[in-house]
This record gives C-alpha cells, structure tokens and sequence, in this order.
C-alpha cells in the first residue's frame, strides 16, 4: 500500500514493479492485492496504463484497514471475536485483559493512516544510509 501510494502520481502502479521494488514475489502479492482489492481499498486497472492503485487518498486510508484487510480479525485470542469458543468466556478475568490489549491495538492502527506511513517513509528515505523503497 506504501508503494502504491507513493507511485500514485505515476498513474497505476504494476504487479511485477511493486513486486521488484519491495521484493515480494508476484504470487504472495496477487495474493494480498486480491485481499486488499476486496476490501475495496485498490482497484486494478487492466490494459494498457493499467495497474493497481488506492480507492482513496492515502489520508483516508487507516492502518487498520488494511491489516484487517490483509489478515483478519486483531483479536488475540479466539474468544474475544468468538465468545461460545470457551466454555469460560464469561468467567475469565483474563480475557478482559485481551479484551484492552485488542482495544489498544486498534486505536493505534485506527489512528495511524497510510499518509502518515507515506509521509514517515519519505523522512527515512532522505536520511542517509537508508533505502528508498
């Protein structure tokens, strides 16, 4: 999503260039592209000019989003999206525990878009003895 966003100027960005740039190969990042396409967080364009790019501005795009998108549920256990999972669910103080953990999580991810990623890469990137992706 980082290297979309950053190449958004350039039109829509292709499968295999993201792939060379980040060094993810092409099947593991078709797979996470169909996630995120399906989330409707990119779209892909096909054809001449074509490529993948975001739905939205990276400003209106959370971390949250995307990891949700890409893996699932932030629960750390089983019980907290599934409470019938355990027979203790109601009992247990230390699912209350897991409970602010998730909480905590999200609000950082929640808070965190993909313009402050983009905006925190290109501080790295021009910082010496660094890469640029």
């Amino acid at each position: 999503m980082i290297d979309i966003a950053l190449y958004r100027d350039s039109g829509s960005t292709l499968l295999k260039d993201i792939s060379t740039r980040q060094g993810i190969s092409l099947k593991y990042l078709d797979h996470i592209l169909s996630s995120l396409r399906k989330a409707g967080l990119v779209k892909n364009v096909r054809g001449k000019g074509g490529g993948y790019s975001l739905t939205r501005p990276p400003a209106k795009i959370t971390l949250c989003e995307i990891i949700e998108a890409v893996e699932g549920s932030l629960a750390p256990v089983e019980c907290i999206d599934d409470p019938d999972y355990c027979k203790k669910t109601c009992t247990c103080s230390a699912r209350d525990v897991w409970i602010r953990v998730r909480q905590s999580i999200e609000d950082v991810l929640r808070s965190t878009t993909l313009q402050t990623l983009i905006e925190n890469q290109e501080k790295k990137s021009a910082t010496p003895g660094t890469y640029a992706i």
